[in-house]
């Protein structure tokens, strides 16, 4: 379930603003403001379903009493031609609330539907399979609500919530690596660093950081570090160039996280069709 706060209530409401502007000239023209209609949103291919609740909210911010009977749950794999969503109230709301709630759903269930398929790749493993920050902006935490919803795990939500120190904060450094940068940048929180290659590992594993993010490093590479690695009580977590062919290989090398951009910048929209049905 998706929790509508008031950021995300804001969001719909200027998704909404964007569509209809000063009014659906066409359905206003069309259809008489009392009349009635009964709808189904409907799968149109197999996915992983996220975004229920969106649409309920967009709705009813046009007819706070349309009924809107949800058939499914977050996280439902659903087939194709399978109902979601059953609608009935003023007509002139549903037809205007329509693109912005697929919109959002299509969206979001296409980001549920490509984590699931990345983390059915690497279930046979222990590696988690997490999102990144490379989200659309504004819609950050529907996006990764939906990662939840696929079965993936949430990376930090931001800049605020976390320490990640990259190549880039230690070029501006002049290059230096060392525990001292590490421990001034985490205000008691969990610290993670980036690595490139075994040397960088060795240096990161004895500042005693909680993770160390192998960043592009190839299979062979991903298993020395493991190895290296050993008994430290430190998550090794893989990230850059992953993809659906070689997650499983990944996987199997032995890291503890795998995070994907992919998730949230490159998944494809879910087909989804809102169907007028009386």
């Amino acid at each position: 379930m998706m929790k509508i706060n008031n950021d995300i209530k804001n969001l719909i409401k200027q998704a909404l603003k964007e569509d209809i502007g000063k009014g659906d000239v066409t359905t206003n023209a069309l259809i008489p403001p009392k009349q009635q209609a009964k709808a189904v949103i409907v799968a149109k291919q197999s996915g992983v379903i996220a975004g229920l609740d969106i649409v309920r909210a967009v709705f009813t911010q046009l007819d706070k009493n349309i009924n809107v009977r949800i058939l499914v749950k977050d996280g439902d794999k659903v087939s194709a031609n399978q109902k979601i969503i059953e609608i009935k109230g003023k007509a002139r709301a549903i037809l205007t609330a329509e693109r912005t709630a697929l919109n959002f759903m299509s969206h979001l269930s296409g980001i549920a539907t490509l984590t699931r398929q990345f983390v059915d790749k690497a279930k046979p493993y222990n590696a988690k399979i997490l999102d990144t920050r490379k989200t659309m902006p504004g819609m950050r935490l529907l996006e990764k609500c939906a990662v939840k919803c696929g079965g993936g795990v949430n990376h930090r939500i931001g800049l605020w919530d976390g320490v990640l120190v990259k190549d880039n904060h230690i070029a501006v450094l002049g290059g230096e690596f060392s525990s001292i940068i590490i421990k001034k940048a985490s205000k008691n929180m969990p610290i993670e660093i980036e690595v490139k290659n075994l040397n960088e590992l060795k240096e990161a594993l004895k500042a005693k950081v909680d993770t160390i993010l192998l960043d592009n490093m190839s299979i062979s590479q991903i298993k020395k570090s493991v190895a290296i690695r050993g008994k430290a009580r430190v998550l090794l977590e893989v990230s850059g160039g992953v993809n659906l062919a070689n997650v499983r290989q990944i996987a199997k090398a032995g890291p503890d996280r795998i995070s994907i951009g992919a998730l949230t910048h490159s998944a494809k929209a879910l087909n989804l069709s809102l169907i007028i049905n009386g």
